[in-house]
C-alpha cells in the first residue's frame, strides 16, 4: 500500500471514529506496526492529528487549511475543471469555504456573467479580480483561520438568496446520509446553502468517498451531481452512492 494511500485510510478512519488504536490501523491497512508509528509522527508533525496512547485522535475537524490546500491538487484542478463544465452564464451560485472551493473559484474565474455568494474570502477574492462577475461576501462572525464567515447571521443572509446551483465540498460522501462535515458552523452553512438552491453540486475527491462525518447537511436523494475522480471508481462505496445520489460526474 502506498504511502499517501496509508495516510487517506488513516484519516478516513479518524473522521468516522474520532480515535483510533494502533492495533486497529494495523488490522485495516495490513501493515506493520513499525510503519503505522512512522505514519502517526508525520501526520502528527504537520498537525493533521494528535498522538495519544496507543493510537491517535483528530487534532481538529480537518487538517490545517495549509495542509489541505497542499494536498491532492491535481485531483482538485480536475475536478474543479469538471464543476466548471456544469456552470452557465447568469447564474447565481452558492459557494461554502474550504481548500477544495478555492480550486473551483479559481478555474469558475475565468467565465462571466456569475453572481457568486460564498462565505469564503478566498473564493470572493478570485471572483472579485473579474469585473463582469458580481461577488456577495456574506456577513457573520470571521473565522480568520480559514478566512470565512459562519454563525446566525451568515445563514440570514442566505435565505434572501435562491440560487441557481450551490457548489459545495464536504469531509465525506456516504450513501446513507449524503454529505457531511465535522465542524456544527461549517455545516450548517452548508444546510442553508442547499436549502436555498435549486441544485446541488458536492465536489469531493476519492478520500472523501464513503466517509460519514460528525454531521450531516445534504441528503443523498438532494445531491444533484457528485463531482469525484476516478479513483473514486474503486471505493467499495460508490455503488451505493451512485444509487442514492442523483448522478456521478469523474473528472
Amino acid at each position: 500500500m502506498w504511502h499517501e494511500e496509508r495516510h487517506t485510510r488513516i484519516r478516513d478512519l479518524l473522521r468516522s471514529d474520532g480515535k483510533v488504536s494502533v492495533e486497529r490501523i494495523v488490522a485495516e491497512l495490513g501493515v506493520s506496526r513499525e510503519t503505522i508509528r512512522r505514519d502517526l509522527l508525520e501526520l502528527a508533525d504537520r498537525g493533521e492529528i494528535r498522538r495519544v496512547h496507543g493510537g491517535a485522535v483528530l487534532s481538529g475537524d480537518e487538517p490545517p487549511i495549509d495542509v489541505r490546500h497542499a494536498t491532492r491538487v491535481r485531483e482538485k484542478r480536475a475536478i474543479a475543471k469538471k464543476v466548471s463544465s456544469l456552470v452557465e452564464s447568469g447564474q447565481t451560485i452558492f459557494m461554502d469555504a474550504g481548500s477544495t472551493m478555492t480550486v473551483v473559484a479559481e478555474a469558475l474565474a475565468a467565465r462571466s456573467g456569475l453572481t457568486i455568494v460564498t462565505n469564503s474570502v478566498d473564493v470572493a477574492a478570485r471572483f472579485a479580480a473579474r469585473d463582469d462577475n458580481e461577488v456577495r461576501l456574506l456577513g457573520g462572525r470571521f473565522d480568520a483561520r480559514i478566512g470565512r464567515t459562519h454563525g446566525s447571521a451568515t445563514i440570514a443572509e442566505i435565505t434572501r438568496y435562491q440560487a441557481h446551483l450551490a457548489i459545495l465540498s464536504p469531509v465525506g460522501v456516504e450513501a446513507g446520509v449524503g454529505a457531511s462535515s465535522f465542524e456544527l458552523e461549517e455545516a450548517e452553512i452548508a444546510r442553508a446553502m442547499c436549502a436555498n438552491a435549486r441544485s446541488v453540486v458536492i465536489a469531493a475527491d476519492h478520500s472523501k468517498i464513503g466517509v460519514r462525518s460528525r454531521i450531516a447537511w445534504c441528503a443523498p436523494e438532494r445531491i444533484d451531481v457528485l463531482v469525484t475522480n476516478p479513483r473514486s471508481k474503486k471505493a467499495r462505496s460508490i455503488a451505493a452512492i451512485a444509487k442514492a445520489i442523483g448522478a456521478i460526474e469523474y473528472a
